[in-house]
Protein backbone atom coordinates (compact mmCIF):
# COMPACT_ATOMS: atom_id res chain seq x y z
CA UNK A 1 0.00 0.00 0.00
CA UNK A 2 1.50 3.08 -0.76
CA UNK A 3 1.92 5.78 1.84
CA UNK A 4 0.04 9.15 1.04
CA UNK A 5 3.94 11.05 0.78
CA UNK A 6 3.65 8.35 -2.40
CA UNK A 7 0.53 10.22 -3.20
CA UNK A 8 2.17 13.25 -3.64
CA UNK A 9 4.74 12.31 -5.63
CA UNK A 10 4.72 13.68 -9.25
CA UNK A 11 4.98 11.38 -12.21
CA UNK A 12 8.89 12.66 -13.04
CA UNK A 13 9.73 12.56 -9.50
CA UNK A 14 8.47 8.59 -8.72
CA UNK A 15 9.92 7.62 -11.91
CA UNK A 16 13.05 9.61 -11.11
CA UNK A 17 13.28 7.61 -7.35
CA UNK A 18 12.49 4.28 -9.29
CA UNK A 19 15.56 4.41 -11.83
CA UNK A 20 17.48 5.15 -8.66
CA UNK A 21 16.37 2.29 -6.89
CA UNK A 22 16.60 -0.16 -9.91
CA UNK A 23 20.63 1.22 -10.64
CA UNK A 24 20.94 0.55 -6.46
CA UNK A 25 19.48 -2.66 -7.05
CA UNK A 26 21.42 -3.63 -9.99
CA UNK A 27 24.81 -2.56 -9.04
CA UNK A 28 24.81 -4.89 -5.58
CA UNK A 29 26.56 -4.54 -2.93
CA UNK A 30 23.69 -4.49 -0.18
CA UNK A 31 22.52 -6.82 2.06
CA UNK A 32 19.37 -8.96 1.61
CA UNK A 33 17.63 -6.69 3.76
CA UNK A 34 18.59 -3.78 2.30
CA UNK A 35 17.45 -5.59 -1.48
CA UNK A 36 14.18 -6.50 -0.10
CA UNK A 37 13.32 -3.07 1.20
CA UNK A 38 14.49 -1.36 -2.25
CA UNK A 39 12.02 -3.74 -4.18
CA UNK A 40 9.23 -2.86 -1.97
CA UNK A 41 9.77 0.80 -2.65
CA UNK A 42 10.16 0.06 -6.65
CA UNK A 43 7.27 -1.63 -6.29
CA UNK A 44 5.63 1.16 -4.24
CA UNK A 45 7.09 3.66 -6.75
CA UNK A 46 5.93 1.70 -9.91
CA UNK A 47 2.24 1.56 -8.43
CA UNK A 48 2.24 5.49 -8.21
CA UNK A 49 3.86 5.43 -12.16
CA UNK A 50 1.13 3.62 -13.01
CA UNK A 51 -1.38 5.59 -11.31
CA UNK A 52 -0.62 8.98 -13.38
CA UNK A 53 -0.29 6.97 -16.82
CA UNK A 54 -3.28 5.40 -16.04
CA UNK A 55 -5.00 8.95 -15.26
CA UNK A 56 -3.40 10.35 -18.52
CA UNK A 57 -4.63 7.73 -20.87
CA UNK A 58 -8.07 8.63 -19.20
CA UNK A 59 -7.79 11.98 -19.93
CA UNK A 60 -6.77 11.44 -23.21
CA UNK A 61 -9.51 8.86 -24.12
CA UNK A 62 -12.37 11.61 -22.46
CA UNK A 63 -10.61 14.94 -24.90
CA UNK A 64 -10.83 12.50 -27.74
CA UNK A 65 -14.05 11.21 -27.37
CA UNK A 66 -15.39 15.27 -26.80
CA UNK A 67 -13.61 15.94 -29.91
CA UNK A 68 -15.84 13.06 -31.84
CA UNK A 69 -18.62 14.27 -30.76
CA UNK A 70 -17.63 17.47 -31.57
CA UNK A 71 -16.97 16.53 -35.37
CA UNK A 72 -20.42 14.65 -35.03
CA UNK A 73 -22.46 17.43 -34.05
CA UNK A 74 -21.42 19.71 -37.04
Amino acid sequence: MTSKTDEALGYEQARDELIEVVRRLEAGGTTLEESLALWERGEELAKVCRRWLEGARARLDAALADEEETEEGE
